[in-house]
């Protein structure tokens, strides 16, 4: 059975062979823990980022071709199934709001493309 996305939430395309995505390991860890319905698709490594139990597999990219992802990482947010907003590389205010927690990456530049 294909994996699915989330519905309603948000959804961060990323892989491990991305500079941008290793950066923001642990705000993806963090995200995880403390935003609502935030779902990791991976395309290279179903175990990153560390620390997370449920990472959607996409090695085979069919995911990634349906939502048009050429960017790691693509942070997506959903709304009854369809795409309401997109951020491709690391936005740390955009991540903020969209996420709701207020400090996310504080420590990393403000901008770091993907």
């Amino acid at each position: 059975m294909p994996a699915t996305l989330l519905q309603d939430g948000l959804v961060v395309f990323s892989k491990r062979a991305c500079p941008t995505c290793v950066l923001i390991e642990n705000e993806m860890q963090r995200a995880v823990r403390e935003a609502r319905n935030f779902q990791i698709v991976s395309q290279d490594d179903p175990r990153f980022p560390a620390q997370v139990d449920a990472i959607v597999d996409d090695r085979e990219l069919d995911l990634s071709w349906t939502n048009h992802i050429e960017l790691m990482p693509t942070l997506i947010r959903f709304e009854a199934g369809r795409e309401a907003e997109r951020v491709v590389g690391w936005d740390r205010e955009a991540w903020q709001r969209l996420t709701g927690i207020a400090d996310l990456g504080a420590q990393h530049p403000k901008l770091q493309p993907g």
